[in-house]
């Protein structure tokens, strides 16, 4: 699969999904960091690139009747580098599936850390030491 990374996202992601055996490129990488959304999403249909965007107008591009460009939604908001990469790194395998069968956006959302509690709970109902109430 071939990804493009829009400008709002670090280049180090680009980098990171190649390592992840997929072809992946910035906007920087193109001269595009300054270009329109509709420059970089016709640029990305053309090429079958798949956008990869915090952006919500690509959102909007994306839902366009009979369009062809496809998008991962960045979601998870303003975070550090390390954990927007583990995020990726969690679901890229449930993206790619994704893209592959169709879908034409597919959000990444910011996956919650088990509580303390919760992983308590897990523990007790796998080694059924005790039951929680």
């Amino acid at each position: 699969m071939k990804f493009l990374v829009d400008h709002q996202l670090p280049v180090a992601l680009a980098r990171f999904i190649a390592m992840q055996g997929h072809e992946a490129e910035h906007v920087r990488d193109l001269g595009l960091q300054e270009a329109d959304d509709t420059v970089i999403w016709q640029l990305a249909s053309a090429r079958g690139l798949v956008i990869v965007s915090k952006d919500e107008d690509f959102a909007f591009l994306a839902g366009v009747p009979g369009g062809t460009g496809k998008l991962v939604w960045v979601r998870i908001g303003n975070c550090r580098k390390q954990a927007l990469l583990e995020a990726f790194r969690a679901q890229l395998p449930r993206i790619v599936s994704e893209l592959e069968t169709g879908s034409q956006i597919v959000e990444l959302a910011r996956v919650p850390k088990p509580t303390h509690q919760c992983l308590l709970k897990a523990l007790r109902a796998l080694t059924g030491i005790a039951r929680c109430p």
